[in-house]
């Protein structure tokens, strides 16, 4: 590997993972973290929490659509750093917040910034890093998400055990998205428009039946994590905690499991290697069933907490993992517009999941909804057919230097 491949693959590598770790850690995460701190200094209801993290979710949903205009405009440092700088602006606002409307227009600018900072890194990387390496990259790239959310965690955890107030945890995201913020806008200096000379692609080369699995893949994740995140820990806290810690540390206790088991996505592109893409997505969408599931049937237990954070860990970050290389094999002229519209497909479940779960658990019981949101993934795992999750590229879309 030449010098100048080995610095684009580690700078674009470091960079995706920074982005990630701030933008889908305490900006994508935050609001489901300091649920019980937030339903305390607002008063805020099971229904309000999930419209007011559907909101944020909304915000992830227009930040896609964002990105991809300026990615086509301007290159995929723009949207990177429009979304850093929403985190920045979003998590002061947060901090600050003194009622409910100022708190969900913090969550929505600070959840936005992972619609506009990620996708953009499937261009970048398809451009300036090996075939080989991609996937590698990729997985890099998408497990800063995991330790976002663990140091994220800490961040809760110290906030119990040392007394200290939840505004100074999220002004100190906001201080780590302005680092954030800095060290992108030095690595993706030398990241410009593509400038290939071929046909121009846009959302109508997506209408093909190759995009159906990655939707439905990306629908029933993002509806699943979007709920798991918003309301588990909160629902364990209800349950009285878990034995010998102060009930207030079990949402950092989720969290921080959540992160570091999030770490194998890491692992993600040998799993896949070793066992297949079709069998490699249904055990997935399977731990993601019995990470909810778990939620309802041990919510105040150690092996409960830690097994269903875990398994909530693995399933997001994998899963993210395989939607961003999967559709750049898939659709290799438009890697980053295809992984978008995976991530719209997960994007519109992440919306549309914790209201309805709000109201249902509102209604018929959190246990209900929990096993509810379970059998979503589950039947999406049972519906999966070999054909559904090949890797070939599709024929009919030529790549743009072909």
């Amino acid at each position: 590997m030449e010098g100048g491949v080995i610095t684009q693959f580690w700078s674009l590598s470091a960079a995706g993972f920074a982005a990630t770790a701030i933008s889908f850690g305490p900006g994508r995460m935050g609001f489901g973290l300091f649920v019980p701190e937030f339903r305390s200094a607002f008063a805020v209801s099971t229904t309000a929490v999930g419209f007011v993290s559907s909101l944020g979710f909304l915000g992830f949903f227009i930040g896609l659509l964002i990105a991809q205009a300026q990615l086509a405009r301007w290159g995929p440092r723009s949207p990177v750093l429009s979304g850093l700088a929403a985190a920045t602006i979003g998590m002061m606002v947060v901090a600050l917040a003194p009622n409910l409307p100022a708190l969900a227009i913090g969550v929505f600018l600070a959840a936005s910034s992972a619609g506009l900072a990620w996708t953009p890194f499937n261009d970048a990387v398809h451009r300036k890093v090996r075939d080989e390496d991609r996937p590698t990259a990729l997985s890099v790239i998408t497990s800063g998400t995991g330790v976002g959310i663990a140091l994220a965690g800490l961040a809760a955890l110290a906030m119990v055990v040392g007394g200290i107030s939840w505004r100074f945890c999220w002004a100190l995201f906001a201080a780590a998205s302005a680092a954030a913020l800095l060290g992108n806008w030095m690595a993706l200096r030398d990241v410009g428009k593509d400038t290939g000379g071929g046909p121009r692609k846009g959302w109508r080369d997506l209408a093909h039946t190759a995009t159906i699995p990655l939707l439905a893949i990306g629908f029933a994740y993002g509806t699943t994590s979007a709920i798991y995140i918003t309301f588990a820990a909160d629902h364990m806290v209800a349950a009285g905690g878990v034995p010998g810690v102060p009930v207030g540390a079990t949402p950092a206790l989720v969290f921080i499991c959540y992160g570091l088991f999030g770490l194998a996505g890491l692992l993600t592109g040998r799993v896949k290697a070793m066992i297949g893409l079709p069998v490699f997505l249904r055990l997935l969408m399977l731990a993601g069933a019995l990470s909810v599931a778990l939620v309802a049937f041990a919510p105040n237990s150690w092996a409960g907490l830690t097994v269903s954070a875990g398994l909530q860990g693995v399933h997001v970050m994998m899963t993210s993992a395989v939607l961003a290389f999967w559709s750049e094999r898939r659709f290799p002229s438009l890697p980053s517009r295809s992984f978008t519209a995976a991530l719209l497909a997960a994007a519109t479940g992440s919306v549309l999941g914790p209201a309805a779960a709000g109201l249902v658990s509102g209604t018929l019981g959190a246990e209900a909804m929990f096993l509810g949101t379970a059998a979503l993934p589950a039947v999406t795992a049972l519906l999966l057919r070999d054909r559904h999750a090949r890797e070939r590229p599709v024929e009919t879309v030529q790549p743009d230097n072909a």
